[in-house]
């Protein structure tokens, strides 16, 4: 299958496609070969079902994920699709990673899917056959919103009457109607399907359901099963039938259809009260009599059709055949349109002034997650299905919105969550850079969020209470707009943006938010709860990173990164396979004695979409191209091969389990070669056919220019520090990071936990002689009896992220001074780490004693110091 051009980013940088670079075997490999296993045994039947079904189309027989990605779930679903829209994103990177072809094979039946439920949905319904009790009955499909219509006057003037149906329900819905008659919620007779206890329920009022005159089943009718159904009217007497039997009775009657008059609304399967569900189930021989059916009557329908028996066919009406289907919202919809729930809440969110995700939950962020699944899959393998749905995804937003004022925009996208759009503008903006279509990057400025960026443009920190997930994607469409327009304001709001993130609200894993809010600027230890670091942030915050680092080269960028990658997203996937979920975190509790969650709300989250695709491309960073094709930027370590400019580079490294990597190169090329130096790597060292290079820095980039040949070997040294980073808002609540590797306490206490590490630090500031390594666990120690693991190790045990910093005793190398520890002074005296020598460090800790001790306690202090072994 052959594969598109990728939209070509702006900047001096550009990335690598991820087929031209293969990860190597090392714990990415091991955390996407979990997904993959998920992503090619997975039927993607499941996922189409709520778009076939909204559709009005047959859904095969299959079961939707649930969740969120279902009728069932929260919200009723309003967010239905979000999930298949990742879904065809993460197979379309396994497709590109791997060239599997059952990745194609399954991007290939849903795009024919999808094309099919357009086409539905761009026409007026039509029914849906299958196979029935008797002959041919109708599918509706729970989603559809689809309801037969019988003409006006149907049952008007009839003093008595026969409701009578074969009905299989497909779903426990109560109060689905299987036959409605009315003007409003005031004048109406029904038959439901379910009343609130479950049993079939008639009623007829003139006057609201406080007076309604009604009769109750006495069972539950069987889901999956056909059942008859059948009510009389006469007199007084109104009798229910099920399958034959009369299952209740009353009466005391006084209203039948003619007290009722000529009623506007005349439905099958759809109720007058708006919020009551369409009926979900088959339905076969819909009859209506203009009089009572005797008992012996309601028994022959039992074995034969209608028209076989003494009754005949309803006089007033006989269906489905013949009946009009129709959309309880209408129809058909504009061109171009493709999504699991009706164009309803498009147009909803347009008057909606606060929000309420039960009413509209956030459809052009699922308008985003689809189209960019689109886009993925074509250019992973250019069918171009993909590219025709995406094109028309894209011109029927821009018809939709442009004819929207302005202050109605902003108004719709500052709505919390319902008016959530994800990376739309970023999206848009790749579909016109593939398509070329001006309208595409029209449509991507009308989703400018004018207060959020002319705040970060003029950098005024207004993040505080905003949705988090809901606002870093903008960024990252920002910055594509500025690679489109020029515009400058886009880029500096993007890059004001970010530092109001970093590290202002991050936490140490590199996560934000809390209860996917963003709380006060610098307070990280006051907000650590169960529902931290939402795991979209953490995806998000690296995409902005990625593009702002292809616009400016300034390591911190990558510093981030490789903090986050390596800890919350390594750390958000379960290390095990799973069938059915993807075992994705949603949030990571950082409270003390948090548990991680890898099925969070049924497992089709938002978490769970973009967890599928960072466990499928995990090497879309690793490296970089200038746009001249003058250089190749090393930004991670990690087990790879990238093939370029008719070279290959192949990275060697157990990182970080080892402290080093080893560049091969095989081929003859000139080029400028960017080794990232990580800002934690003290010490690091690099050499070029083993002779050294100089001036290697911390937190910059080596660069090595020169002609290279088959056999250049680069080697990179970067010797871990065990460190300890303390909160911004409360110095003593601290964490561990070893390198790049966050580590966590495993402890249930759900308290913090005090630790002490000075009394072993070496003059370098490394803590790591304050820990025992334990073994046959690589990473893992003990301090104070508590044993410290990587976060990456995605297991469901209770863990601290943060504990609190104790030091008790002035202690110097091993060595107790006596003196008791006044709080700060061990911190002040580490914070000037590295020492140049234990002169130095001597020196240094006298002058801070004095501003802590006096007398005997500040000499015993100085003199353990000198005294004391320190290692570098």
């Amino acid at each position: 299958m052959s594969v598109a051009a990728a939209p070509a980013a702006a900047g001096d940088l550009r990335p690598f496609a991820l087929r031209d670079v293969v990860l190597g075997k090392g714990i990415f490999a091991d955390k996407r070969a979990l997904m993959l296993d998920y992503a090619r045994g997975y039927d993607v039947n499941r996922l189409l079902q709520v778009f076939r079904a909204n559709a009005g189309l047959p859904t095969l027989g299959a079961v939707a994920p649930g969740g969120w990605e279902g009728l069932d779930g929260e919200a009723n679903g309003n967010l239905r699709g979000h999930y298949t829209g990742h879904f065809l994103s993460m197979l379309s990177q396994a497709y590109g990673s791997t060239g599997e072809a059952v990745y194609a094979e399954k991007i290939s039946t849903m795009l024919g899917a999808l094309v099919e439920c357009r086409a539905a949905l761009n026409k007026d319904p039509v029914l849906l056959g299958v196979p029935g009790r008797f002959a041919t009955a109708v599918e509706q499909p729970r989603g559809s919103y689809q309801y037969l219509d019988l003409p006006a006057g149907v049952v008007g003037g009839s003093a008595t009457i026969t409701l009578s149906a074969w009905v299989r329900p497909s779903h426990a819905s109560n109060w689905a109607r299987i036959f409605d008659f009315g003007n409003d919620t005031t004048r109406y007779l029904y038959l439901a399907a379910r009343n609130g206890n479950g049993v079939p329920r008639f009623a007829i009022t003139t006057n609201g359901p406080g007076a309604e005159q009604g009769i109750n089943g006495r069972a539950p009718l069987a889901l999956g099963q056909w059942s008859h159904i059948a009510v009389t009217i006469t007199g007084t007497t109104g009798t229910m039938y099920v399958n034959g039997e009369p299952v209740g009775t009353n009466t005391a009657m006084t209203l039948n259809p003619a007290a009722l008059g000529q009623l506007r609304n005349n439905w099958v399967g759809r109720s007058n009260y708006p919020a009551d569900p369409v009926f979900a189930g088959a339905l076969e021989e819909i009859n209506i009599w203009s009089r009572a059916l005797s008992a012996g009557q309601i028994t022959e329908l039992q074995s034969q059709a209608a028209a076989a028996t003494s009754a005949g066919r309803g006089d007033l009406a006989s269906g489905p055949q013949g009946m009009t289907l129709r959309r309880t919202w209408g129809g058909p919809s504009h061109p171009g349109f493709l999504a699991a729930y009706p164009e309803t809440q498009f147009i909803t969110l347009e008057t909606m002034t606060r929000p309420d995700y039960t009413v509209v939950w956030a459809p052009y962020y699922t308008a985003h997650k689809i189209l960019k699944g689109l886009l993925d899959a074509y250019l992973n393998t250019g069918d171009p299905r993909a590219l025709d749905l995406a094109r028309g995804m894209g011109d029927w937003m821009y018809s939709r919105l442009r004819r929207l004022a302005p202050e109605v925009l902003q108004r719709m996208w500052g709505l919390f969550s319902s008016g959530e759009y994800g990376g739309l503008a970023e999206a848009v903006t790749d579909l016109y850079e593939i398509t070329g279509n001006a309208d595409h990057l029209s449509l991507a400025r009308l989703f400018d969020l004018d207060s959020l960026i002319t705040a970060c443009a003029d950098n005024r920190d207004v993040l505080d209470g905003l949705h988090a997930n809901q606002h870093i994607p903008i960024f990252t469409g920002l910055v594509r707009r500025y690679d489109t327009t020029g515009e400058q304001r886009y880029l500096t709001a993007a890059r004001n943006f970010w530092d109001m993130v970093v590290p202002h609200r991050m936490y140490s894993i590199g996560g934000t938010s809390d209860r996917e809010f963003w709380r006060a600027r610098d307070v990280i230890a006051g907000s650590l709860t169960d529902v931290n670091a939402e795991t979209c942030c953490a995806h998000n915050m690296l995409k902005l990173s990625r593009s702002l680092f292809a616009h400016e080269q300034d390591p911190k960028y990558m510093d981030y990164y490789e903090r986050t990658l390596f800890n919350q997203i390594l750390g958000s996937k379960q290390d095990q396979p799973d069938a059915e979920y993807p075992l994705v975190t949603y949030f990571i509790g950082l409270a003390p004695g948090s548990v991680r969650d890898y099925t969070p709300k049924q497992g089709t989250t938002c978490c769970e979409g973009t967890g599928m695709e960072s466990a499928t491309k995990y090497q879309d960073t690793i490296y970089h191209q200038t746009a001249d094709g003058s250089g190749l930027y090393v930004n991670l370590y990690s087990p790879s091969t990238v093939q370029w400019r008719g070279v290959t580079i192949a990275q060697a490294t157990a990182f970080p389990f080892e402290q080093k990597s080893t560049l091969r190169i095989t081929g003859s090329a000139r080029f400028d070669l960017y080794l990232r130096i990580p800002g934690w790597a003290r010490g690091a060292g690099v050499t070029v056919n083993d002779q050294p290079i100089p001036r290697v820095t911390p937190g910059t980039y080596v660069k090595i220019s020169r002609w290279w040949r088959t056999g250049d070997t680069v080697r990179i040294g970067f010797p871990f520090t065990l460190r300890a980073e303390r909160a911004l808002d409360q110095p003593d609540v601290q964490s561990l990071m070893y390198g790049p590797v966050h580590l966590v306490a495993c402890d249930p206490r759900t308290s913090l936990i005090p630790l002490g590490l000075y009394g072993n630090a070496s003059l370098s500031g490394d803590l790591i002689g304050s820990v025992q390594p334990v073994a046959g666990k690589p990473l893992h120690y003990t301090v104070d009896g508590v044993e410290l693991a990587p976060f990456f190790e995605a297991t469901a045990d209770a863990f601290h992220s943060y504990f609190r910093r104790v030091e008790s005793r002035v202690v110097f190398g091993g060595l107790d001074s006596g003196v008791a520890n006044v709080p700060g002074f061990l911190d002040d005296v580490w914070a000037a780490a590295p020492f140049a020598s234990k002169g130095v460090f001597v020196q240094h800790v006298d002058t801070v004693a004095a501003r802590y001790f006096t007398g005997t306690d500040r000499e015993r202090i100085a003199g353990t110091a000198r005294k004391a072994r320190m290692s570098k």
